[in-house]
């Protein structure tokens, strides 16, 4: 009944998958449906044992040893399909799996059985004088070494029954433990249900609230479908139509700043002419003076004319260098260039951005047919939100709910009815199993007492017969010590066969198949459970065994957490396609759309004006401008020669000529030539007036050649891409526009889309997270049964058979010891340590010495314990 409810509870989960396939599925704009409500479940389905797991691996390791056989996956089949037996071979594979068991049960019974018989015998043997029995010692030279060895021995074996004894305790009382702290688990799991239930039909409610965040962002959308569209339209017509009047307006501020190249050139021209042009009259002046004065007779003498023909020769050298006075001037084009920019391109360019931007408003006007399919959406997204609300009204939650919280509240309270019961009886088990081991220690507790009173009082001195009573009364613990273990071993060994045959077993046939979940595949068996059903779960739950639903894969997916609607493949009973198909209204829109004319001719990005303009400017002849011969005369310097260097060399050729009016005429010569080039030509060098228009001459020729390469080309590419966004948008903005729209609905319907793949994931790992369902079978398989019950009872009998087990040599060695520690009736008697025993028919036969011969008195008195 509860399968069913929780079945029915999350059917509803059904009502929020949709498996619409989308015909196209463009990157829509991501929604942000937050996080579905959710509490964190408390129990942690693990148990960790602590040191005592220590002692559990060992038990491990022995039952593996007994039983080394793989799970028999099909003797459990048939034993569950009640074929077991119907071949001889069953019983036979039942057999051999079970032969360690069988082998060790076998051997625990011989010991049930022959012990007491054998602890029967042992006490009629003592009592007639055998077996020990006599008071009797005989004394060898050896007797101190037998001693010592018995005594070991003993005290080793009892170091392991002591082992094995707080083995069985600790187990007995970690059960205990477990059982105590059993009520806090148990409560985790109750709570951890009642959160899936109570949480469950919140996250439904969010899940099913979050279509209202699709619907408004759709119908946000769809309100807005002018701009959006427009804007879609402009973005998708930008990529041609921007690049083109980019390219314009670039030009547009290519035409402005050749002017003011143009300009710059002019002036930077006037400025650098008038001063070479004053230099060079100056320059001429003073070469005239100069060759006037090498004309003058003095010079015709034969001391001064080689020196005045060197001079004369180099007058040629004293001129100017950079000419700028015979460049081609740049007026025409710097006409034709102002002529251009009596028009303002750059304006008729920005009336192309604005009439493009525009477009958004030009598509509103003329897409009256797609926002006729508005309202047609609207409604139909409306539909889909009332039928979703009226599904959801429609089952009945709030009834599964309460039938399931009251079986649920049923089932705690039951728990917590019996629990105080479970507890009395694990006292009482806890009680029990502690007199069972305080048998072990009341026999440990005799075997120790006689080793210690018998060590301590041990006087090897003293003859058999004169022993002490410590010694005495050691040998007598000991002897109780025997006749102890010979009463309770086989009882001991009766509780340890049942335990181990049953904690054996089930460790063997379902904590380890459940650890590896092999017991889930044989559950999973087709047919296993009910001969007509191929899938049991399946059957159980949707009355459809031939769907593929499996223990293993449930157990599986809750144990990770994930939604029972995966986890139990809900989808099998419900689809919500009816209730969100997308595709019942966009076959309607589309027909719209594909009759869609859009006309958005009056978008003008260039006109004829400002084509020809562009086309005046490529004419405007900068292109023949000689930029070499500008370049040329910049990068030369002021003069041809240094006129310090020529004036100092001219100073230096006048000393070579006698003294005279030559000479100091040449010497005034050269402080004129000084006298220019501090006055004119430095200035030409260093005044910021010449530096920066020979830098602005420079950069703006630069400027000019780079504008002026492949003008016409440039200017023509420039109108071939403003035609060419022309004509996209008065040819075919029609065909842009309807793939906009396309893609435009496409996105709306993403939006359903990311609502539906988040509902899906949603209900896949989020909704109705039956971790609780796994935690319970974990915490009544895995925890209680395996690790509480199992591993306790296994770690008992494991402690409580190895204790029982070496209780067998214990007794060996108590008795043989005891010999050593007893006072005896006789004696043997030697006439020296080396010599044989004397035969003296006085003192007995066998030369045994009668102690009440000789008066010695025995101290002990004759008791059934020393008749052992």
């Amino acid at each position: 009944m509860a399968v069913e409810l929780c079945l029915l509870l999350l059917l509803f989960c059904g009502s929020t998958i949709s498996e619409v396939q989308p015909i196209y599925k463009p990157p829509p704009g991501t929604l942000d449906f937050g996080f579905v409500p959710a509490k964190t479940y408390d129990t942690g389905a693990y148990h960790e044992p602590g040191p005592i797991g220590i002692l559990f691996k060992i038990v491990h390791a022995f039952l593996y040893l007994v039983q080394p056989n793989s799970f028999p996956q099909d003797l459990i089949r048939k034993l569950a399909q009640q074929k077991f037996g119907n071949t001889q071979g069953d019983y036979q594979k039942a057999i051999y799996y079970e032969i360690g068991f069988i082998v060790s049960a076998a051997l625990g019974l011989l010991f049930i059985l022959l012990l007491p018989l054998v602890g029967l015998c042992f006490c009629m043997c003592r009592c007639c004088d055998n077996c020990g029995g006599e008071m009797h010692q005989r004394q060898k030279k050896n007797a101190d070494c037998q001693r010592s060895c018995f005594a070991t021995f003993l005290f080793v074996a009892s170091l392991i029954i002591s082992v094995g004894v707080l083995c069985a305790y600790a187990a007995n009382q970690h059960l205990t433990n477990q059982v105590r702290g059993a009520k806090k688990l148990v409560n985790s799991n109750f709570k951890d249900l009642k959160v899936f239930l109570n949480d469950t039909p919140a996250q439904i409610d969010y899940l099913v609230s979050q279509y209202n965040t699709t619907k408004d962002k759709a119908l946000s959308d769809l309100n807005n479908v002018g701009p959006l569209l427009g804007s879609r339209v402009q973005e998708q017509l930008g990529k041609e139509v921007r690049p083109a009047l980019d390219a314009a307006l670039t030009m547009a501020g290519a035409i402005r700043e050749t002017k003011e190249a143009l300009e710059n050139v002019s002036v930077s021209v006037e400025v650098l002419q008038e001063g070479t042009e004053r230099l060079h009259s100056n320059l001429t002046e003073v070469k005239t003076h100069l060759s006037n004065t090498l004309n003058d007779s003095a010079c015709s003498a034969a001391q001064a004319a080689s020196t005045c023909n060197i001079i004369r020769n180099s007058l040629s050298q004293l001129n100017i260098n950079a000419n700028f006075s015979g460049l081609p001037g740049v007026s025409s084009q710097l006409a034709k260039v102002n002529d251009v920019l009596k028009i303002d391109l750059s304006s008729l360019v920005q009336k192309g951005y604005a009439a493009f931007n525009d477009t958004p408003d030009l598509v509103v006007n003329q897409t009256r047919n797609i926002l006729s399919a508005v309202p047609y959406i609207k409604n139909v997204l409306e539909s889909i939100g009332s039928n979703i609300t009226t599904f959801t009204k429609a089952l009945p939650v709030q009834k599964i709910l309460a039938d399931l919280t009251i079986y649920l509240t049923q089932s705690e309270a039951y728990v917590q009815d019996y629990f105080p019961l479970v507890e009395q009886y694990d006292f009482y088990r806890w009680l029990g199993c502690l007199i069972l081991c305080c048998v072990l220690v009341l026999i440990l507790v005799f075997f120790y007492l006689g080793l210690l009173c018998g060590t301590c009082g041990y006087d090897k001195h003293a003859s058999p017969t004169t022993r002490g009573c410590i010694s005495n009364t050691g040998g007598n613990f000991l002897m109780a010590g025997v006749g102890f273990s010979f009463l309770f071993s086989w009882v001991l060994m009766i509780v340890v066969v049942l335990t181990f045959v049953t904690g054996g077993n089930v460790e063997k046939l379902v904590c380890e198949p459940f650890e590896d979940k092999t017991l889930f595949k044989v559950l999973d068996t087709p047919y296993l459970l009910n001969q007509h059903w191929k899938n049991y779960l399946s059957g159980l739950l949707f009355k459809n065994p031939n769907i593929n639903l499996t223990f293993e894969k449930v157990y599986s997916d809750c144990k990770e957490n994930k939604g029972i609607y995966t986890s139990l493949h809900l989808e099998h009973l419900f689809n919500i396609n009816e209730f969100l198909n997308v595709s019942m209204y966009t076959e309607d829109v589309a027909l719209k759309i594909e009759h869609i004319q859009i006309n958005l001719s009056k978008i003008i990005l260039l006109d004829e004006i400002g084509k020809e303009n562009l086309l005046n400017f490529s004419s405007s002849g900068i292109e023949g401008i000689n930029f070499a011969a500008y370049l040329t005369e910049i990068n030369k310097s002021v003069t041809k020669v240094d006129l310090l260097s020529f004036a100092n060399d001219l100073e230096a050729r006048a000393d070579q000529l006698p003294k005279g009016a030559l000479e100091n005429a040449l010497k005034g010569h050269a402080n004129n030539i000084r006298v220019i080039h501090n006055q004119q030509v430095v200035p030409l060098e260093q005044a910021m007036k010449y530096v920066k228009a020979r830098s602005t001459l420079n950069q703006s020729i630069r400027l000019l050649k780079r504008t002026s390469s492949e003008l016409m080309v440039k200017v023509k590419n420039v109108i071939s891409a403003v035609n060419a966004a022309q004509l996209l948008i008065n040819n075919n903005a029609s065909f842009v526009i309807v793939q906009e729209t396309k893609k435009y609905m496409d996105t709306i319907v993403g939006y359903f889309e990311q609502y539906i793949e988040w509902v899906k994931e949603s209900i896949a790992m989020e909704v109705a997270a039956c971790k609780p369902i796994a935690n319970v079978i974990d915490t009544a398989v895995d925890i209680f049964l395996c690790s509480y019950i199992t591993d306790s009872v296994n770690a008992f009998w494991f402690g409580l058979g190895g204790s029982s087990i070496f209780l067998i040599p214990a007794i060996i060695f108590a008795v043989k010891l005891s010999k050593y520690y007893r006072r005896m009736d006789t004696e043997d008697v030697y006439d020296d340590v080396e010599t044989i025993p004397m035969k003296t028919t006085e003192n007995g036969n066998n030369g045994y010495h009668k102690e009440h011969l000789y008066g010695i008195h025995n101290p002990v008195f004759t008791s059934s314990v020393e008749q052992w």
